[in-house]
């Protein structure tokens, strides 16, 4: 499996898959509180593809296996996080919408997707890969601490899909 960067032709397929993995996907309302439509969002993937930002590792078969957009920079709510680096905006890669289809989660998929994605990051001469997870979210965040990801804050931040919630902020040094 290769990941794979999206293009405007991949979109019917990815919010598909976003689509099913949320509907399918045990414990979503628990640990990530996705419901598409509010997050992720069809103007979401559209964005991330325009941009060239949205990746997806593809199967054998051709099914999507696993999604993520990794940005090329930074926005403005990590501004007032204390991170352990300081750094510009375009010196870091950001992580948003990791997703793994259901029926391969917890089969080593997201952390290969990660590990591409800091792969690419270095190769793009980044000093840091950073990112937020819901703090009830303790797979994920598992996977970010088994990557080598430190945790660096927590924010109380609102989101259309989980109101006012808990996040805790990570960041890998490249």
């Amino acid at each position: 499996m290769t990941l794979i960067r999206a293009t405007e032709s991949d979109f019917e397929r990815l919010a598909e898959f976003y689509r099913r993995t949320v509907s399918e996907t045990k414990d979503m309302e628990i640990y990530a509180r996705w419901i598409y439509g509010l997050h992720p969002t069809d103007g979401m993937i559209h964005g991330h593809i325009k941009c060239g930002n949205m990746f997806f590792l593809s199967e054998l078969d051709g099914k999507i296996a696993s999604a993520v957009a990794a940005v090329p920079c930074q926005g403005m709510e990590y501004h007032d996080v204390p991170w352990k680096l300081n750094l510009a905006d375009d010196e870091v890669s950001v992580v948003h919408i990791l997703c793994v289809a259901p029926e391969l989660q917890k089969k080593g998929i997201a952390a290969r997707t990660m590990r591409r994605v800091i792969e690419m990051s270095r190769e793009s001469e980044k000093k840091a890969v950073r990112l937020d997870a819901l703090k009830c979210n303790s797979p994920a965040r598992r996977l970010y601490e088994s990557l080598g990801f430190s945790q660096v804050a927590e924010r109380n931040w609102h989101t259309e899909n989980a109101g006012w919630t808990d996040f805790v902020l990570y960041e890998l040094e490249l």
